[in-house]
């Protein structure tokens, strides 16, 4: 498949809005980056390009392309054949008149899809009378014509063999009227450009969002209309009641004109339709209505996400109201000869039913896992217990535990992206934090006390090197009056010429050793003083560490 719906992983937040809000479960694909961001890209071999999450998205992270810019080069070589959708009237009020007449200013040819709705009525209404159909879905919207492909691919026996109203309208130019001109329909749908590839009976899928701001940017002024008059000189006939398709329910008003006891249900809206398929495909067939009308858009094609209204609800319906009011009246004006239809009556005179059927691609859906294929996935999810795998809070985008736990199993998702999962781990991160501190506390504390011990240690050592500093100066200033003292008694014994030689000898011997011995002390005493000094500048250093520490110590056990 081609890949619609793009998505800016740069923008995209992880909120799960797009996986919440997709009725397709296999659409997305939810990974986390290197970065630790949780980012969800598309699957478009299983996206059914509804739109539902370009629509929800707050981010800019979802956008889709269409055919706008590759039509509008190709406008400028070849003639194209504009088909113009009935929901132009209410998503551009005052100025659809305007942008038929800009393309028709360009060369282009206009035609009205709502024609093709009329025979898209038609067909229907034949082939129920005909019996040539069943209970039958209807298939107007393409998003759900890719979910019954995709994921109910056994409800393609009572998808409605009838093409769409732009399908039918394509094959009407084509071979009825013999245009070859490549054709470019104005849409609000995204989705509509699978059924164009699927068909291949439409070239270009020009949404009125892009279109609109392919005008804005191109500085194209589109005149204004009078509100009120939905009249249009189109190449070729202009539609009846096949103009309020677009509204909830409008193909059944449709085909309740020509036999209002068919039994039809109708349904809209992703929240709801595509439930109501699946719950369809576990009916039995007697239970089924004779007609399913359905559309993806709860407020049906006039709001479709392409459409880039600014059109309330309200405004749209009221706009509805007034062109079905309008195409009743031109309808009245063809009923002749007890009510026969004129425009049925041109139908069945010049139209082959078989030119409107299709065919559909059947696809093959993926196979749901069993209990014992899901069990290691729960385990990774650290869901260990049936509560566990009943949390079911949504925040992931999934209906259920079980539905995220079958998406990872698909390999599109992962466990990191379950809130629970994500809790659990750090609620146990969380015990080992408060494990750790209370150790970190216990060492900060312990070294806390030691570094107060130190600190006291530190003011004794210092206080004893004050007092050996003063001892060795007391020590140094008594050695040197000894030692002058001495050297007197020397000097005296040498010039006293009264005492006896040798023994002025010998006293004066012992007097130089004592003298010696002496400066020896004095010697020691200033190295003594020398290393003090560096023992004390030491200690100071030491002490101003000590209290850096203490005060880290402090501040640490504060934090804890």
């Amino acid at each position: 498949m081609t890949e619609i719906i793009k998505v800016n992983t740069d923008n995209c937040v992880g909120c799960n809005a797009c996986v919440r809000n997709c009725p397709a479960p296999e659409a997305n694909i939810t990974k986390q980056l290197e970065d630790g961001r949780f980012v969800t890209s598309v699957n478009p071999d299983k996206c059914i390009t509804c739109g539902e999450c370009v629509r929800t998205c707050n981010h800019n992270a979802r956008d889709y392309e269409d055919d706008t810019e590759s039509a509008m080069i190709r406008m400028q070589k070849d003639k194209l054949i504009i088909m113009a959708t009935p929901s132009i009237k209410s998503v551009f009020p005052t100025k659809w008149k305007g942008i038929l007449d800009w393309f028709r200013r360009q060369g282009c040819l206009i035609y009205d899809v709502s024609f093709g709705a009329d025979i898209c009525t038609w067909a229907h209404v034949r082939a129920i009378e005909s019996q040539k159909v069943g209970n039958v879905i209807t298939q107007p919207c393409a998003a759900i014509v890719k979910y019954i492909e995709i994921y109910q691919p056994k409800l393609l026996n009572n998808l409605s063999p009838i093409h769409s109203p732009i399908s039918c309208g394509a094959i009407y130019i084509r071979r009825y009227l013999k245009k070859t001109n490549p054709i470019a329909v104005l849409t609000p749908c995204i989705a509509k450009k699978t059924e164009f590839m699927e068909t291949g009976l439409v070239d270009f899928n020009i949404t009125f969002k892009h279109l609109d701001e392919y005008f804005n940017k191109n500085g194209i002024r589109i005149a204004n209309s009078p509100q009120g008059s939905y009249e249009y000189n189109f190449d070729d006939q202009q539609g009846q009641v096949g103009a309020v398709y677009p509204r909830p329910g409008g193909l059944r008003d449709n085909i309740w004109l020509h036999d209002p006891d068919i039994n039809i249900t109708t349904s809209e809206g992703v929240h709801k339709v595509y439930p109501e398929l699946d719950m369809y495909a576990m009916m039995p067939e007697f239970k089924h209505p004779e007609v399913f009308d359905v559309l993806s858009c709860e407020f049906g094609c006039n709001v479709g996400p392409a459409s880039g209204t600014e059109q309330t609800v309200f405004d749209v319906m009221a706009t509805m109201r007034e062109v079905e009011k309008e195409s009743k009246k031109k309808r009245k004006t063809g009923l002749f000869r007890a009510g026969e239809d004129k425009l049925f009556k041109k139908f069945d005179e010049e139209l082959r039913l078989s030119d409107f059927q299709r065919n559909y691609m059947r696809g093959e859906p993926t196979p749901v896992p069993t209990d014992e294929q899901l069990d290691p996935v729960f385990e990774r999810m650290g869901k260990h217990t049936v509560a566990d795998r009943n949390f079911n809070c949504h925040a992931c985008g999934y209906k259920s535990c079980r539905d995220m736990a079958t998406a990872i199993y698909r390999g599109l998702n992962t466990p990191s992206n379950c809130i629970v999962h994500a809790k659990t781990i750090l609620l146990a991160r969380h015990s080992q934090l408060v494990e750790q501190h209370e150790k970190l506390a216990g060492i900060t504390s312990d070294c806390l006390e030691l570094s107060n011990k130190l600190r006291a240690d530190l003011a004794s050592i210092n206080e004893s090197m004050s007092t050996i500093g003063d001892s060795t100066t007391k020590t140094s200033e008594r050695a040197g009056v000894v030692n002058d003292l001495l050297k007197n008694i020397v000097v005296f014994c040498n010039e006293n010429s009264t005492m006896d030689a040798s023994t002025v000898k010998q006293l004066v011997s012992i007097l130089e050793t004592t003298i010696s011995a002496f400066g020896a002390l004095d010697d020691n005493v200033n190295s003594t003083n020398e290393s003090s000094a560096i023992i004390n500048k030491s200690i100071s250093e030491i002490s101003t560490l000590v209290d850096d520490i203490n005060n880290t110590l402090q501040k640490t056990v504060e934090e804890i």
